[in-house]
């Protein structure tokens, strides 16, 4: 179903309808150097410092007049790459782990288990949520990154779910630091509007949409300041950490949605069209609102390119969003792009989530669990974060049920 024509979140929203803020104008990303002149790696469409060395592109940027100049109207910081498509695997150390996840046994300064001889896995670099029966995610290093930059926060109080995706902008040092405060913070400032919470959405049925969009907005808020307060020297660096933001809010059926950059939700029923709710602020978003086909523009050299993220270094904060009545039973799914790379348009993420339904079940964590895996099969060239909530009869977030205040639960 489209969105119709935005309104805002204020006032009341029937079933199947979608309310939603405007779409901002994306400005143009300027041209890199093919290589880096300090190490000779090839250079990223988009990016202004090498992924290799870290050296500074914009001093071997194209002179004017040559056709690789940035066009017109360009200005610094106006687009970054979020998560460069590169053969080149990032070489970021993977964190020390003492433990062995698969028996508990000592890991030795060779990096192997003493007793069941696997090599370690850092907890950060695959971890799954389940903190409802309807409720789950899977966060996940995938294939070809060094370190996990992705990152999920989740929570639940009786028919209220909140459900935070950040990708870290792989270009900057210390964007997974940002990515998981940014996520935690926007999950906790969340629970605080469900119900029992220090300041619970209490409003009449018509006003519940406006209330939680202002705080997800807020959550947004929130985020950006415990990224700052991760990394203090962050607004002194030339490329600070920096992260996308997806946070789905439900409220039995009505669900809330706000976004910053390409992490996305969908809304996925069981009968009827699916939906994707955000709209990518991204370089392959404005190619697709030009005329270019989906496919077209998410394969092309500068689709990661985001035009609005958090982090010291964001312009614009302000989260766009949508509201949504929920109908009949079905998936809420909030990812990451290493999951939608490779299956992107919603009519297909739902066939994608039939399929990976019949092979693992319909536990939230197991099914999200089976989406990553697909996803890393597919090639997994970035981190894979699925999140997912069932939703419909016969669980937390239908119509039907009460919303009376329970205890809090989160992962």
């Amino acid at each position: 179903m489209s969105a119709a024509e935005p309104t805002g979140a204020a006032g009341p929203v029937e079933q199947g309808d979608v309310v939603g803020s405007a779409v901002p104008a994306v400005p143009a990303v300027p041209a890199v150097p093919a290589v880096c002149p300090a190490c000779g790696e090839p250079a990223e469409p988009g990016a202004r410092f090498c992924e290799s060395c870290g050296s500074s592109l914009a001093a071997a940027a194209a002179p004017a007049g040559s056709g690789e100049a940035p066009p017109p109207g360009y200005e610094p910081g106006a687009a970054k790459v979020a998560d460069p498509d590169s053969d080149a695997t990032s070489l970021a150390p993977a964190a020390d782990v003492r433990t062995c996840r698969s028996c508990d046994g000592t890991v030795a300064d060779d990096g192997y288990c003493e007793q069941c001889g696997l090599a370690a896995v850092p907890e950060r670099d695959h971890w799954s949520e389940r903190p409802a029966a309807d409720v789950g995610g899977v966060c996940d290093r995938g294939v070809r990154h060094a370190r996990n930059e992705d990152a999920m926060a989740l929570g639940v109080v009786g028919s209220f779910a909140a459900l935070v995706v950040c990708d870290g902008v792989s270009s900057a040092r210390d964007s997974d630091v940002a990515s998981l405060a940014a996520a935690t913070a926007a999950r906790d400032w969340l629970l605080t509007g469900a119900p029992g919470g220090q300041a619970p959405v209490d409003v009449p049925e018509a006003a519940r949409p406006g209330a939680w969009a202002d705080l997800v907005e807020r959550s947004a808020a929130v985020a950006d300041e415990a990224i700052r307060a991760a990394a203090p020297d962050a607004a002194q660096r030339d490329d600070p950490p920096s992260c996308t933001f997806v946070a789905a809010v439900l409220d039995g059926p009505l669900l809330v949605v706000g976004w910053l950059g390409d992490s996305r939700a969908y809304w996925l029923p069981d009968e009827g069209p699916a939906q994707q709710l955000t709209q990518d602020d991204s370089w392959a978003a404005e190619l697709v609102a030009q005329g270019m086909s989906r496919a077209e523009a998410e394969a092309s050299r500068q689709a990661h390119a985001i035009t609005r993220w958090l982090g010291p270094d964001a312009v614009d904060t302000e989260p766009r969003t949508v509201a949504t009545r929920t109908r009949g039973a079905g998936w809420v799914l909030v990812c990451s792009d290493g999951l939608w790379n490779y299956c992107s348009a919603p009519e297909d993420v739902a066939a994608l989530v039939r399929a990976s339904a019949q092979a693992a079940g319909t536990e939230p964590d197991a099914l999200a669990g089976e989406l990553v895996r697909w996803a890393n099969a597919q090639g997994g060239k970035d981190n894979v974060t699925a999140v997912l909530a069932r939703v419909g009869p016969g669980t937390a977030f239908d119509s039907l049920q009460s919303s009376a205040p329970a205890a809090a639960t989160s992962a």
